[in-house]
This record gives C-alpha cells, sequence and structure tokens, in this order.
C-alpha cells in the first residue's frame, strides 16, 4: 500500500470513523481502524463488534495510488497525528503488513501495525426498500429525545431509543422512568412492514453527532441490527433485544391547568433557582401557580434560598404547588424551538407536560418529586 491523500479529507473521514472505536475493546485488533486501499478507493472502518462504521473515499480524491493493500492502524496515535501533520498532503507507505510510514515533506511517523488477518469479517449489507429521512430531520430527532434515555442498566432496554414506523408516521421515544420525550415526524415514503426497534443510546449518539446536513440518510433495518447509508458512511449498529415498554397511556390527554409561558423566561427562572441545589442529587425546585403567576423557588438548608416571578397566561382559578428535577427541566426545555409554550399539568403527583404552542409532534413529560 502506497498512497497520497489530502489531510482535510483524511481527517473528516477518520473523525466518522473513530466514532465505532470502544475503550473497553476486549479484541485487541478492533482498537485499530481498518484501511484498506483498492484502485477504486479507500475503505475505512472502524468497530467495537456491536457498532460499525465505515466510510469510502474515490481514488479521484486521493492524490496518487502507487499500490494497493490492507493494514489496522492504532486508533490511540492516528487522529492526532494527521491532525498535528504540518503538511495539506500526507503521504502512506506500507512497509510490511504490520509496519506502516506516514511522512510529509517536512515528518514522518513509523508505526507498528496490528495484524489485518485477526480484523473479523463484518458484512454491512443493505436491503432494496430502506426508509429515507432526510439527515436533518433525523439528527433533530434524535436530539430532542435522546437525553431522557435511561443510562441505568437494571433496565436494558430502556438505555436505547425506540423508533417506530407504521406507514408513513415516525415515532421517536426515550424514557428513563422518570422522564420522557418523544417526537413524531411524518416520512415521505410510507412502509409497507411496520418498523419497531431500540437502538443503543450510545450507538445513536454517535450517529446524531456524523448528521452534519440534509442529504438522505438510508435506514435498512434488520431483525437484530440496523444500518444507516448517509453520503459515503455507512453506519451499522446492533440492535437491544427485548420490547420497549408501552408508554402511551403514561402520557395525560386532558389537564386541569394549562400554563401558556415564554420558553426563554422560563428557562432563565429555572436555572437561576438550581444555582443553590445544584449540588443535590435530584436539583429539586418548586414551582407554584396562582393568580397569573408562577413562583419558581428552591432552598438548601447551608446555603439560603431564591425566588423568581414569571407573570403567566392561564386560567383565574389555576392553583398548583409542585416540585421537579430542575436538569430534567432544563434539558427537557432546550431541545423545544419555539418561544411560546405550554406547561400543561393536573395534581402535584402527576406527570406534567412541556410542549410548544405551535408544535404538536415533541412533547416533554416529567414526573414531578414529593416533597415533605
Amino acid at each position: 500500500m502506497k498512497f497520497a491523500i489530502d489531510k482535510s479529507i483524511l481527517l473528516e473521514n477518520l473523525n466518522n470513523v473513530a466514532r465505532g472505536v470502544s475503550s473497553k475493546n476486549v479484541i485487541p485488533v478492533l482498537n485499530g481502524i481498518k484501511f484498506e486501499l483498492t484502485n477504486e478507493g479507500l475503505t475505512l472502518m472502524a468497530s467495537d463488534s456491536e457498532l460499525t462504521i465505515e466510510t469510502f473515499i474515490e481514488s479521484k480524491l486521493i492524490k496518487n495510488i502507487e499500490s494497493t493493500g490492507t493494514i489496522i492502524i492504532s486508533s490511540k496515535y492516528i487522529l492526532d497525528i494527521i491532525r498535528k501533520m504540518p503538511s495539506d498532503i500526507i503521504n502512506f507507505e506500507m512497509m510490511d503488513s504490520l509496519k506502516i510510514k506516514i511522512y510529509s515533506d517536512f515528518n514522518q511517523y513509523n508505526l507498528n501495525c496490528l495484524d489485518p488477518s485477526e480484523y473479523p469479517s463484518i458484512k454491512l449489507t443493505t436491503h432494496k426498500d430502506p426508509v429515507v429521512i432526510k439527515g436533518d430531520i433525523l439528527k433533530e430527532l434524535i436530539n430532542q429525545t435522546s437525553f431522557a434515555i435511561s443510562t441505568q442498566e437494571l433496565r436494558p432496554i430502556l438505555t436505547g431509543l425506540n423508533i417506530k414506523i407504521n406507514g408513513d408516521l415516525l415515532e421517536c421515544l426515550a424514557t428513563d422512568s422518570y422522564r420522557l420525550a418523544k417526537k413524531n415526524i411524518k416520512i415521505d415514503t410510507p412502509i409497507e412492514e411496520d418498523v419497531n426497534i431500540v437502538i443503543p443510546g450510545k450507538n445513536i449518539v454517535e450517529l446524531e453527532h456524523i448528521l452534519v446536513d440534509d442529504d438522505d440518510v438510508y435506514m435498512h433495518v434488520f431483525n437484530n441490527r440496523v444500518l444507516f447509508q448517509y453520503k459515503n458512511i455507512k453506519f451499522q449498529t446492533n440492535l437491544l433485544s427485548g420490547t420497549f415498554p408501552n408508554t402511551s397511556n403514561l402520557i395525560p390527554t386532558e389537564f386541569e391547568i394549562i400554563v401558556q409561558t415564554k420558553k426563554n423566561d422560563f428557562l432563565g427562572a429555572v436555572d437561576r433557582a438550581s444555582l443553590l441545589t445544584q449540588g443535590k442529587d435530584k436539583n429539586i425546585i418548586k414551582m407554584k401557580i396562582e393568580n397569573k403567576e408562577m413562583i419558581v423557588n428552591s432552598y438548601a438548608s447551608e446555603v439560603g434560598k431564591t425566588e423568581e416571578r414569571l407573570q403567566v397566561d392561564t386560567t383565574d382559578t389555576a392553583n398548583i404547588d409542585i416540585s421537579f428535577s430542575a436538569k430534567y427541566m432544563m434539558e427537557a426545555l432546550k431541545t423545544i424551538k419555539e418561544d411560546d409554550i405550554l406547561i400543561l399539568l393536573n395534581n402535584d403527583v402527576k406527570p406534567l407536560v412541556i410542549k410548544a404552542v405551535s408544535d404538536e409532534s415533541l412533547i416533554q413529560l416529567i414526573l414531578p418529586i414529593k416533597t415533605y
């Protein structure tokens, strides 16, 4: 293998592929990034057995290909080396199957590599009827829901993002039992077979980082895995086994109290009130609605107390005192793009729902916290 390539092209592809490398790999060769050069172009691959990312750089984007080959370069060093190379053109020359020289006119590195024959055979197959979603829409879907994914392994199924597709309706949902985020969109081409999958949270977040514009994403769903095709990238992840809980009955459909306010005003009040309790486990603050006024306050015995007052639009009879996690509330509010929001409540023990006035597609739900 011997070739030269533009630094910016290689670095962009390496940054995407490196997301597939795990620091917990038990198979040593998976700590490397696979470089496979043919006359058609350069394929880069990284995998941790559960997540595999592959990118392909066409030969027309490579300066010159003198000889082809395959080598596994340690991911621990390659990104930093390429990033810090002083030249815009970088040369690669394989000395043998376990050594490579990376050089420019000003410097060179000679690296020991991993054995390509030990790299597992990973198939990134597709099928003829993928689900097609715009990249920017999928990125927003993930961004508006993934923060509510559970980080606790007690219920493994909740550590993933649930994606359901029925006809042309796609529903994305995450919950950790204390909060829930749900987003619906319409896809352009209806599908014939319903989809109901759970994608590991850490993997779907890596996909969100890769998506940068509105290019089409082709989603190929299989029994135990899903593959996303985006530009020159293939992103394949295993699915979580099990059935995601039915949450439809958790979201109230009727509310006794409807409060309309400005998102940024409410977010600011919650943020400031949380300052005194941010060292606490649940970062609890209280909200009181009375006489068309919202009072947000917090108290910490060793620090002191604070109070915020907002004028809100609600009925004269609206009266409630409720406590919740400021962290959860702020994370939910930051996913809403519109400034006019609704806070929907029933009592101090039932879930409160937050959504935009003009957008029914996104629902954020938070369970209150009882304080005695």
